[in-house]
Parts: structure tokens; sequence; C-alpha cells
């Protein structure tokens, strides 16, 4: 049974993948904008230069038949070449796809850790100042935008007290090498971390704090306090177990679209991620660019719905079983 939810679950995801390559090639090449006027320079193109361009990129061609030739390279491993770079596609995501990992699992696990287990606290604690002060707490955080919330930490942290590096992944002037290299990144992943935790924890608190209210209030937990079970046995094999999916759910969807999903926070702290990437290839049309990020970005979706699914099944049988 388990294995062929595995595989219809698979299944489903390997088509989500075609599907939404297939609608995200349409639309960059059908949205207005022309890279190759980009490339040739907006005051006084040169129309034989426009004309080398659009037959070197094989613009020239109908956007069907550029859609078989892209579908024939992708086969081969050929992602294509920037047109602004002219660098494989494949190596620029590469490159700054490590960094947007890096700072965006560290916040996100974190996250989860902190606004859960204060969530189930203040769930337990329900009507108590502590719960109070938390869900006070939770709606002024959620009120503040995280590009705003970064450059007040740059302000503070940075240009007042200049304790901590204003933007980057570590120091282009000291050539540090070894432990000190993580040291110094460490350093630098503080401000853009925080920022993330702050605007991000409050999510998970809310999201665990009602599960938990919600399961607790069910009348199997009232039948089970009524059989005399101790309090403790029922929150923990019974509450936490049912009140966790919601959670999961929300941290999967983040770790989703982790490698779009912190663009602003990226370009505040000028961290050189996916999110500066993106705008670029946004901003310039550059179509095998944005075409790659796209597939990676569906790719890790489906991955990690997959994974979820499997886990939710784990937790829940019901769930495979229906």
């Amino acid at each position: 049974m388990m294995r062929g939810y595995i595989r219809k679950r698979i299944t489903t995801g390997i088509l989500t993948i075609l599907f939404s390559f297939c609608l995200t090639f349409f639309l960059i090449r059908y949205a207005p904008g022309n890279p190759i006027k980009v490339l040739a320079g907006t005051e006084n193109p040169n129309p034989e230069l426009i004309e080398h361009l659009t037959a070197k990129y094989g613009l020239d061609k109908s956007v069907p038949i550029q859609f078989a030739n892209y579908m024939k390279n992708i086969l081969n491993g050929d992602f294509g070449y920037s047109y602004m770079s002219n660098e494989p596609v494949s190596k620029l995501i590469g490159e700054k796809l490590f960094a947007t990992i890096l700072l965006t699992l560290t916040a996100s696990v974190l996250s989860v850790v902190a606004g859960t287990l204060l969530g189930v606290y203040a769930a337990r604690k329900a009507g108590s100042i502590f719960d109070r002060l938390m869900c006070s707490a939770c709606y002024l955080f959620d009120a503040i935008p995280g590009f705003w919330l970064g450059l007040i930490l740059i302000l503070i942290f940075a240009s007042k007290f200049k304790i901590l590096p204003t933007s980057g992944m570590y120091d282009l002037r000291a050539d540090y090498q070894g432990f000190a290299r993580v040291l110094d990144i460490v350093k630098h992943m503080i401000l853009p971390v925080a920022t993330l935790f702050i605007i991000q924890t409050p999510m998970y608190f809310r999201i665990s704090r009602s599960s938990v209210l919600q399961t607790m209030s069910e009348d199997f937990i009232l039948t089970l306090r009524a059989a005399g079970m101790k309090e403790n046995k029922i929150f923990n094999k019974y509450v936490l177990r049912n009140a966790i999916i919601p959670t999961i759910t929300k941290f999967s969807l983040s770790l989703a679209f982790m490698i779009s999903g912190v663009a602003l926070i990226e370009i505040v702290f000028a961290w050189p991620g996916m999110g500066r990437l993106i705008m670029d290839a946004i901003m310039k049309r550059d179509y095998p660019l944005l075409t790659g990020v796209y597939l990676m970005i569906s790719i890790s979706i489906c991955i990690v719905m997959i994974i979820t699914d499997i886990i939710y099944a784990l937790i829940d049988p019901r769930i495979r079983f229906e």
C-alpha cells in the first residue's frame, strides 16, 4: 500500500514539473519585452546587430520550434547560455544556489523549531500572561515588512554599533581559509538570518498554537481524559502527533519556495544568492536563465511536496489508505 502511494505521488510530481515547465516557457516568451533590444542597447540600436543576435540565439524561429529545440538540449544536459553573461545557465544557478539554500534553510529550521515550541507551550498555557504576550508580539512582528526590518537591523548593528557586517556573504578584502572562513560566513549570516527568523517565527507560532488548541478540544481527547489517561500521555501521543501536520505543511511550502522566496532580503543584504539572479534575469529578459531558474523551482517544489506527503503518510496512516 505504501509503495503504491509513493509511486502515485512521484508520477503526479513528474507530470506537475512537465506542465509547469511548458507553461512558464511559453509565458516567458510571449510576455512583453525583447532581450535582443536590451543586448543591442536602447539608444540608436543597430538593426544589423539585432538581426544577427536574433538569429544567433534562435529567436527568429517560432516559439514551438524554440520549445522543441530547448527540450532536445535539456535531454542532453544542456540548459543553454545566458544572453547577458554568455555563461552556462547551469553554472550561474550552481554558483548562487548554495548561498540561498544556506541562508533560507538555516532561518527556516530555526523559525520552525522556535515557533513550534513557543506555540505548543502557549497552547498548554492558554489564557496566561505568556500566551497573551506572545500573541501580541506575533501580531506586531507580522506587521513589519521584511526588507524594512533588515534595513533597521543594518542601521543598528552594522552602522551604529559596528559589530556585524552590513552586506555580502564573506569579507572580500580578507583571504580567510578553513575554519576562519566558516566563522566569517556565519558572521555575515547573522543579520539576514535574524531578519528571516523574526518574520517567519510568528507564522509557525500561530499555526502550532491553533492546531494544538483545536486538537485538544476534539471529542476523542475528551474521551481519553474521561477514561483516566494521564494528561502528558494524551498530549505526547495523540495531541502533538495530530497537531504537528499543519506545521509540517507550512514548513515544507517554505522550503519548496526557498529558491525564490527571499529575493528582497538577499537584495537588502547584498547576499549572493538566487534572489538577485532572478531579479536581474527578469529585468533583462534573459530567457534561458529564467527558464532554467523556473525549472529548478518546479523541481524543488515537487521534490519537497513528495517528501512531505510521505511524512504525512507515516504520521497518519489514514492519509495513504484514503
